[in-house]
């Protein structure tokens, strides 16, 4: 039995000026599940994640939300309907540990004082829920690594009780055992049952966590494709376009005689 519809795009279409971002984008994203988007430069990832989220409304189509017809016109909307979002800057003050980071915008007060008792308590407990390894709490978040500061942000965004998830680029710039600690918080994502839209240009992390990937080529669908039945040829030459480049000959018959 398929997971339920979270999220579905019907022909959305966004333009800058007399750039056509996207162009008639269908996408859709299922409780329990973590789609991978993936392109070249320029291809409208970005785009695509700004207008779920609501940054940048699109300028036709359709959003459906639990199969419904929804407006997202403002990061507001996103938030309402329970769509989080951790893009790649991640937002976090330096200056703050952990528990301030996870609360800032949403602090808990009694009698007009911060609780940092509660606060320490639920962030202690989140993160225990999530697996993440964390030294101290009340660590600034200058002085975490590369991984622990995106399972801060992400974390961060779990607070809301979201249903889904958008992650721009987590494993950007990250080490292998950062990386690592990244991929296996995708992983508990979707054991909690969150559907989960990533974006990365890193296909071995994409193979390692995601379910589906979608591809975008100049701001349009150029493939959907099943990761445990598709090869990382296919999905190569459904991002650039192309049915004959150096990957797919290196894997051609015969290509070891012709060389």
């Amino acid at each position: 039995m398929a997971a339920p519809q979270l999220l579905a795009l019907r022909g959305i279409f966004k333009r800058f000026g007399a750039v056509q971002a996207l162009a008639d984008v269908e996408l859709e994203v299922r409780a329990g599940e973590v789609v991978a988007l993936v392109g070249d430069n320029g291809a409208g990832k970005s785009t695509l994640i700004k207008v779920i989220a609501g940054v940048d409304a699109a300028d036709a189509g359709v959003i459906e939300w639990h199969g419904r017809p929804v407006q997202i016109t403002r990061p507001h909307d996103a938030r309402e309907l329970g769509i989080a979002t951790v893009y790649q800057d991640l937002a976090l003050c330096d200056n703050l540990d952990v528990v301030g980071n996870l609360f800032l915008g949403r602090e808990i007060c009694r009698a007009g004082v911060l609780d940092e008792v509660e606060m320490e308590r639920r962030t202690l407990e989140l993160l225990g829920t999530l697996a993440i390894r964390m030294p101290s709490v009340r660590l600034p978040v200058a002085s975490l690594s590369g991984g622990q500061r995106q399972t801060v942000a992400i974390a961060r965004s779990l607070l809301g009780e979201p249903r889904m998830v958008l992650l721009d680029e987590p494993t950007a710039s990250l080490g292998i055992e950062q990386t690592a600690q990244v991929l296996d918080l995708v992983d508990q994502l979707r054991e909690r049952g969150l559907g989960v839209l990533l974006i990365s240009h890193n296909l071995g992390d994409v193979k390692a966590v995601a379910d589906w990937i979608a591809v975008l080529r100049l701001g349009r669908n150029n493939g959907f494709f099943n990761v445990m039945t598709t090869s990382q040829e296919q999905i190569i030459s459904s991002i650039t376009g192309a049915t004959d480049n150096a990957v797919t000959r290196r894997k051609a018959p015969g290509w070891e005689v012709e060389r």
